[in-house]
């Protein structure tokens, strides 16, 4: 028997089927091919499972720098408290209203980068570097008011002012997106506000006429 028929009986079957060598020569591989795949696939499920875990960060209190009203400021907070509380009870803006504390009322709304939320319903460490915008920080000076905060007392649109903070931040964010807002414009901007007094009437004349004297004050996120 030659040489070449030796191999041929060793690595093949006379039928062209796969011998007990070049089965256990292609498990081989194939075990060593998957353990390798199985490795490559572990590290990069690994990596990103890294990536979607945030930080964790508490039980205990932790610093945090909120860019409030234009100015930074620093506070040590523990991870459950609210933005409104931060605000209230750090930093001694009690402007922002509390009232149901469960982001039904919006009296205790603010801006994030200009965009109206409920303070009650963000964690302090979950603004990061967004800038908050509160009922002080609204007027463009420290001599006038805003243009709607100048309508509310025109128009007398307040009575027991619980609710009047956060109509106002939501009227003036309206005003900052669309400078002719119609009734309907008004009325859909502070659909979440509610007043317990009833002085939506004049919550929509004031809003409407500060628009007519280019009611843009101070934009959210200076």
């Amino acid at each position: 028997m030659s040489k070449e028929d030796e191999r041929m009986s060793v690595e093949e079957s006379p039928k062209g089927g796969v011998s007990r060598r070049g089965f256990l020569k292609g498990a081989g591989l194939t075990a060593a091919g998957a353990a390798i795949m199985e490795g490559g696939l572990l590290g990069v499920r690994e990596a990103t499972a890294a990536l979607r875990e945030p930080p964790v960060v508490g039980p205990g209190s932790v610093s945090v720098t909120l860019k409030v009203n234009g100015a930074s400021r620093r506070v040590d907070v523990e991870p459950r408290t609210t933005l409104a509380e931060a605000l209230r009870f750090e930093l001694g803006l009690t402007g922002t209203k509390v009232v149901c504390d469960r982001g039904s009322c919006s009296a205790c709304t603010v801006w994030l980068d200009g965009t109206p939320v409920c303070s009650c319903m963000t964690l302090a460490v979950d603004v990061g570097s967004r800038a908050v915008t509160t009922i002080e920080g609204l007027a463009p000076d420290d001599e006038r008011l805003h243009p709607v905060q100048e309508a509310f007392i025109e128009y007398d649109a307040m009575q027991c002012g619980f609710c009047t903070p956060g109509m106002i931040m939501s009227c003036a964010a309206l005003l900052n997106r669309k400078a002719n807002p119609t009734l309907e414009d008004v009325k859909t901007a502070t659909s979440g506000n509610l007043c317990r007094c009833g002085t939506y009437p004049k919550v929509f004349e004031a809003t409407l006429a500060a628009a007519k004297t280019g009611g843009h004050g101070r934009k959210g996120g200076d």
